[in-house]
């Protein structure tokens, strides 16, 4: 923070809506992701650390007056449910096309029909041997052939449209459900180990398991009125400038926002990769 925004800082209360309430009851998404994919920009509120200290020095009773950990809980819901939109994008693109679908599933009759047809030949063979009708048996004999050799053809070109289906193609990609990010089933340890420590992936597992470390009967709840709030302040109605939910703490059933009618806001993904390697 510049000797301007510190100046400017020095002049704010505690409760004044130009401060970021995410940074002072915990950690500001904005910071969590500087040089990376996900580079939200530098927070548009002001961050103070004689405020933050101000803050975590106050009484328990004070600080559920200022109830600023519900602007926190909405910011990282915010966040989290745009990551959560993401990931389903993400794992839509890997699916198969209307097109692959329908050369999946005519491959997949084509061998069964040849199956079928390799395992009535088999029988009529041995029919035929022990009725010695020998030159019929070999003719029997020689289209069975054909037809393993067509199965194991159908079969192969089955195996390659499923390698290479999709924008995943033989990378074998899966999306990371912490982050979105995009891994391959044939990525080594050092490249895996890249992704789990690298600071988008950490980032992401941080806001989540901070917003499920707050109590679910929290999540369901209206803030207090900040003391400072009054009726032209922009904290009411439509949330502050960068936002901290939908609403503010009257709109859309209170805390949650939006994510309000998705029970609550975050949607209780696992860790690791949907669908698993």
């Amino acid at each position: 923070m510049g000797a301007g925004a510190s100046s400017r800082a020095a002049q704010l209360s505690i409760t004044d809506p130009k401060i970021c309430r995410s940074f002072l009851a915990g950690t500001c998404p904005h910071d969590l992701f500087t040089n990376t994919k996900q580079d939200l920009g530098p927070c548009p509120k002001v961050h103070s650390e004689p405020l933050k200290t101000e803050y975590e020095s106050a009484p328990d009773s004070q600080r559920q007056k200022w109830g600023f950990e519900y602007d926190y809980m909405r910011d990282l819901q915010k966040y989290i449910d745009e990551c959560n939109r993401r990931i389903d994008v993400a794992q839509r693109r890997l699916e198969k096309t209307p097109d692959e679908i329908r050369q999946t599933n005519a491959l997949l009759k084509q061998i069964g029909d040849l199956s079928k047809s390799i395992e009535t030949g088999l029988m009529e063979i041995q029919i035929l041997g022990e009725e010695a009708q020998v030159s019929r048996a070999y003719e029997e004999f020689f289209r069975i052939r054909q037809a393993m050799q067509t199965k194991g053809d159908k079969e192969r070109e089955l195996k390659a449209l499923s390698d290479t289906s999709g924008p995943s193609g033989h990378q074998k990609l899966q999306v990371c459900d912490v982050c979105g990010a995009y891994l391959s089933r044939l990525d080594n340890d050092r490249r895996l180990a890249d992704h789990f420590y690298g600071k988008m992936h950490l980032g992401y597992a941080q806001m989540r398991k901070t917003f499920e470390a707050f109590p679910k009967e929290l999540r369901g709840r209206r803030g207090p009125v900040a003391q400072d709030e009054s009726e032209n302040s922009p904290a009411r109605g439509g949330g502050f400038d960068g936002g901290y939910g939908d609403g503010g703490y009257g709109g859309r059933g209170g805390y949650g926002g939006r994510g309000g009618g998705r029970g609550g806001g975050f949607r209780g993904r696992g860790r690791g990769f949907r669908g698993g390697w």
